[in-house]
């Protein structure tokens, strides 16, 4: 397993900065309307374009081994079921390096955004029966799968799904594990593909605001397990 950190839910510029010098590997921006932590104002973190420049994207498909971190935090922008347009639109403001995409997307149309020149991160929701063979269609227009908890919210319960489930994935892709990761989360599965964490809901003060003592904590201790 590697030890990638995602840290999402990220709104705030002041948070936004402290987060930033706990070296994640991603910070995730959510622009689905329908989140309580949906970015609003594109221009307050117009900030992240002078500390974090837009860089070439290495690929976790790629001769890089599957979820080595990189020099710097990568910017990633979270949607559901976007146009197309409105990704290049909002990153016309901020610099994005990666896009997640939480909604029914199809492996054309991220391959479409990938083409771009993105990193691809594609989000399954996870419950029992789900069937990992119907996401192999994704290997090759995907950088990384993000496996959450099934949920009509798209993410962001802070509920946990059954990580044995993840057993089943016999796919080639690596994964992000989410979905209820909280401060006291110590084991995790011993998957060879899984590539990291993402943590939101669980180290938040208030949504969008997260608690670094928290972060910091637990950051320090998964990276050095």
């Amino acid at each position: 397993m590697s030890r990638l950190v995602k840290i999402c839910g990220l709104r705030d510029p002041e948070n936004i900065r402290e987060v930033l010098k706990l070296n994640p590997d991603f910070a995730g921006l959510i622009f689905h309307p329908a989140s309580p932590r949906c970015v609003t104002d594109l221009d307050s973190l117009r900030f992240l374009n002078q500390i974090n420049p837009p860089v070439h994207i290495i690929t976790a498909n790629t001769s890089q081994t599957p979820g080595t971190p990189t020099a710097r935090t990568k910017v990633i922008g979270v949607f559901v079921d976007p146009e197309v347009r409105n990704i290049l639109e909002i990153t016309k403001v901020l610099h994005l390096d990666a896009i997640q995409l939480h909604g029914s997307e199809t492996p054309e149309t991220c391959k479409a955004i990938r083409d771009i020149g993105f990193m691809i991160i594609k989000a399954f929701g996870i419950k029992p029966g789900f069937d990992f063979t119907s996401i192999s269609a994704f290997d090759e227009s995907v950088d990384y799968f993000l496996f959450d908890t099934a949920s009509s919210k798209h993410g962001g319960t802070g509920l946990q799904f059954d990580w044995a489930l993840l057993d089943e994935y016999q796919g080639k892709t690596p994964w992000i594990l989410s979905g209820g990761i909280s401060p006291e989360t110590n084991e995790f599965p011993t998957h060879k593909l899984m590539a990291g964490v993402d943590l939101n809901s669980r180290f938040e003060i208030a949504p969008g605001i997260k608690d670094i003592g928290l972060l910091k904590k637990f950051i320090k201790k998964f990276r050095d397990e």
